[in-house]
């Protein structure tokens, strides 16, 4: 039986080239090339395998990368939009909240549950879209049931045809006038379903998830919760109906299922902060076994199956993106192991003015647009000269080069002490057209840049 990946995914990315991935990730992350190729290719070549004979690709493994760079270049918005691209199922973990087994704390199996779940979100999502006009039209119907109970049965000497018709008429009336929102101040009573959870304490070594679906399957009666009889406006009784008839037309037992096989084939799982887990046995530090960590990780990695409430999960094709900044520890430093299942190493740039003036300029969701968007609410026209922008550019470049790199983030700390003024007024400025020229930035920023003590703590 071959292996494929969802409708959505082959259709969404399954035609483009590493080229074009490239060229899509470059309308939101400036620069960086080299990570944008990798995981380009990594992509394609998840394409490139739902081609082959069964027997074959099943013997084919993801090329996981290892991405190394600072702060605040772009790693994590990389991988975000390739999942994005290619409408996989997405997971940004840090390793260093894992503990080894035998700690408390949460294991590593919990990221490929928690990945399963986004997976049923992200199908019952489709499916909902699929069944919504139905389920609204069945909605409205029990709506007008409630409104209007259905007639009594008529008397043999009545014309049955004439009060039937009688009724129908009266019903679409109401229909009409339900849609038309004259009838949105109603109240109407609806059986609601309260939904109650028991409280339990939870026993040491045991998961949530565990004593959760433990629980569920002795006592199944104890999670269904009880009827309610509530009031309620029409449209608040209208929404609530929907939704309860979109659950009825969704057959869960296959959204479970379709959830299950795209996270096996087309799951992308982000492992940030590998280099706070690299450090090795006997070096000083705070963290509890690190290697132990980086251990129970590597069977995740090199293919393993995982027990869900959703059903067996194999890991085997999930793409592993792991990124560290490896300030104090390298690569080398993690566990054998575990390097080998990251084969493709790609290191990231240091971001510099010329780079900060395109993030601030380029991108769909350049900074400067969503300050300009923002301040548009207020009917503020706010407008950046070239120079301003370089300027702003030069001002973060200084103050990471003096303080910590934190990368593109220090571009938002020096434009929210930029704009505080036009921010703060904003709503009561008479003069609604306001322009950022090079001349405003160094009045108020440059006292700010030149006091390294009060520079740490404001930008």
């Amino acid at each position: 039986m071959a292996i494929y990946l969802p409708e959505t995914t082959q259709s969404s990315s399954g035609t483009l080239t590493p080229r074009q991935i490239v060229a899509e990730l470059d309308k939101h992350v400036v620069g960086q090339t080299a990570a944008k190729r990798a995981v380009a290719i990594a992509l394609r070549n998840r394409m490139r395998r739902q081609k082959l004979a069964p027997e074959l690709a099943e013997e084919i493994a993801p090329k996981n990368i290892l991405m190394i760079g600072p702060t605040g270049v772009g790693k994590t918005e990389i991988a975000r939009r390739l999942a994005k691209l290619a409408q996989s199922p997405f997971l940004k973990v840090e390793a260093s909240k894992f503990t080894e087994v035998g700690y408390v704390g949460r294991d590593v199996e919990s990221m490929i549950r928690d990945l399963v779940e986004l997976g049923v979100d992200m199908v019952r999502e489709e499916r909902l879209e699929d069944v919504r006009g139905k389920a609204a039209q069945n909605a409205e119907d029990r709506l007008l049931d409630i409104l209007l109970p259905p007639a009594r049965p008529v008397a043999p000497d009545d014309e049955p045809d004439a009060a039937r018709d009688a009724q129908q008429q009266t019903r679409e009336r109401f229909r009409e006038q339900l849609r038309a929102a004259r009838l949105d101040t109603r109240i109407v009573e609806l059986d609601v379903r309260e939904k109650s959870f028991p409280s339990f304490e939870i026993i040491a070594g045991s998961s949530v998830e565990e004593v959760d679906i433990n629980l569920k399957d002795m006592l199944p009666g104890l999670f269904q919760g009880k009827n309610k009889r509530r009031k309620m406006k029409v449209p608040e009784a209208l929404e609530y109906l929907t939704q309860e008839e979109e659950q009825k037309l969704i057959d869960m037992d296959s959204v479970a299922r379709a959830a299950v096989e795209r996270v096996e084939q087309a799951g992308i799982i982000f492992l940030d902060e590998i280099d706070k887990i690299a450090g090795r046995e006997g070096s000083h530090g705070p963290d509890i076994s690190r290697e132990g960590v980086q251990r129970d990780i590597l069977p995740i990695v090199e293919g393993t199956t995982v027990n869900t409430k959703y059903g067996m999960v194999r890991t085997d094709h999930i793409l592993f993106i792991a990124a560290g900044a490896f300030h104090v520890s390298k690569p080398s430093d993690l566990i054998p192991e575990l390097q080998g299942r990251f084969p493709i190493r790609v290191e990231l740039e240091p971001l510099g003015k010329d780079e900060f003036v395109r993030i601030l300029t380029e991108p769909r969701n350049a900074l400067l647009k969503q300050y300009m968007a923002l301040m548009e609410t207020e009917g503020i026209d706010l407008t950046f000269t070239d120079e301003a922008i370089r300027r702003i550019a030069d001002f973060a470049q200084t103050v990471n080069e003096r303080t910590e790199n934190i990368g593109a983030r220090r571009l938002h700390t020096v434009l929210e002490k930029l704009l505080d003024e036009i921010s703060f007024e904003g709503p009561d400025l008479e003069d609604k057209t306001a322009t950022i020229d090079e001349a405003y930035v160094t009045r108020m920023l440059a006292d700010i840049v030149k006091n390294e003590d009060l520079s740490r703590y404001i930008l």
